[in-house]
């Protein structure tokens, strides 16, 4: 059995490995994430209460029972979206006990989890 992976000639399992050379596409996945997290929430719930004024204004009780039904539907894909980072925050955890990968996983789940990391930033070659 091979002490070692290797993907994409990188020594998976290593400091030096395939997320440490791929840091930075992980950092900005980490920051997309973010944002989505943030912005996709808010922008849901604000448009379901913009339906929601428009069918009171309108004063038709058809169209506030179905501009509810919307916000209502549009605030648990809200709560979903929001949750679903830590859904895959403890996937990436539960992945990243095996032995043989974990030191090059944790750089992997720190730059997706914590964009910021100082494990995320990529040092230059000779300049």
């Amino acid at each position: 059995m091979l002490s070692k992976l290797i993907f994409l000639g990188y020594d998976v399992g290593t400091e030096a490995g395939f997320c440490s050379a791929s840091a930075s596409i992980w950092q900005t996945l980490g920051y997309v994430l973010m944002v989505f997290k943030i912005v996709i929430p808010i922008l849901l719930i604000v448009f379901g209460m913009i339906d929601l004024g428009k069918a009171v204004i309108a004063s038709k009780d058809d169209e506030i029972k179905k501009a509810t039904n919307a916000l209502l539907k549009r605030a648990i894909a809200a709560v979903v979206i929001f949750f679903i980072p830590t859904i895959v925050g403890v996937l990436m955890g539960i992945v990243g006990n095996f032995a043989q990968v974990k030191d090059d996983f944790d750089i992997c789940k720190a730059c997706i989890s914590n964009p910021n990391s100082s494990l995320c930033s990529v040092e230059e070659d000779g300049e």
